[in-house]
């Protein structure tokens, strides 16, 4: 079994049309399928269904595709460690983002790193947060943040951050009638929620929230960013949910911020780590200006 092997098997499990996947590779046809029939020789199985409805993966060979692409996951963190060292580090960590944990704390803790340890590189990468437990648990990532602590078992999610939960409300909205807003009034009027695929962890925790009202929330948008949740409630689409450190870098003059009426409402950053991971460290020094950080 040769790379060769696994990139073509790799590009054809994403195409599933081995004419497009031959022109991803810029082979022919005829060596493409040559090379695969040799891959399901060798592992004695069948990887792919080839049938009237076009090619699909089998069973077995979903359960190489996972295997192939940690494979390449690990030959490119290996390209990119030498890189790092070719570059003058002396070591890279990998930090996962999701459910939009990012706010002024983490610029600062991330530029603290940078200056305290300047031959270790910091990647980050900005996942959904089933990514990033599959990461951790797969070693893509070192550690992670996210904003729930809903996470299985072999992560331990540590609460680093609270804030308390404010709402975006449009200008001239009934709501302003209220200088800290009742939750139940949220019932009365449509909300813009984050999109529970990219902000699933957080989705879920203000869904935990909401449940409390006895009945569905009215949501009427679900957005990927907040960026775009801010541009719909300024223009009126509805009220949508940010925390009291994001409030600063909202600039949209539409919008008016309140808070809840409950000192509970509160969104936590938690950081996410495997709960056996054997720190390096380089790793043991970052958690340890994380946790000054949060103390101060």
């Amino acid at each position: 079994m040769e790379l060769r092997h696994l990139r073509c098997f790799a590009v054809l499990a994403e195409e599933l049309h081995f004419t497009r996947a031959a022109g991803r590779l810029h082979i022919e046809q005829s060596p493409l399928s040559r090379t695969i029939k040799e891959l399901e020789e060798e592992l004695g199985a069948a990887l792919f269904d080839r049938g009237r409805r076009g090619t699909r993966l089998t069973q077995a060979g979903t359960v190489f595709l996972h295997d192939v692409r940690r494979l390449f996951t690990t030959l490119d963190q290996a390209r990119q460690n030498v890189q790092a060292f070719s570059a003058g580090y002396r070591g890279i960590l990998r930090i996962a983002v999701s459910d939009g944990a990012v706010d002024p704390r983490l610029s600062a803790f991330l530029a603290r790193c940078r200056e305290e340890d300047p031959e270790i590189e910091i990647r980050l990468a900005e996942v959904p947060l089933y990514e990033q437990l599959r990461g951790l648990h797969s070693g893509d990532f070192n550690i992670g943040f996210a904003h729930t602590a809903d996470v299985g078992d072999g992560v331990i999610a540590e609460p680093i951050w609270r804030d308390p939960l404010m709402l975006a409300i449009p200008a001239r909205h009934p709501l302003l009638a209220h200088k800290k807003v009742p939750l139940g009034e949220l019932t009365r009027y449509p909300l813009v929620m984050g999109d529970p695929q990219i902000c699933d962890g957080y989705f879920r925790e203000l869904n935990r929230l909401l449940r409390t009202l006895g009945q569905e929330p009215k949501i009427v948008e679900h957005v990927a960013s907040l960026d775009m949740m801010h541009t719909l409630v300024a223009a009126g689409y509805g009220v949508g949910f940010t925390t009291a450190t994001r409030v600063a870098i909202c600039q949209y003059p539409d919008i008016v911020i309140r808070p809840l009426a409950i000192e509970s409402a509160e969104v936590t950053t938690y950081l996410l780590r495997l709960d056996n991971d054997r720190s390096s460290i380089p790793l043991e020094r970052l958690t340890a200006r994380l946790h000054s950080q949060k103390k101060n």
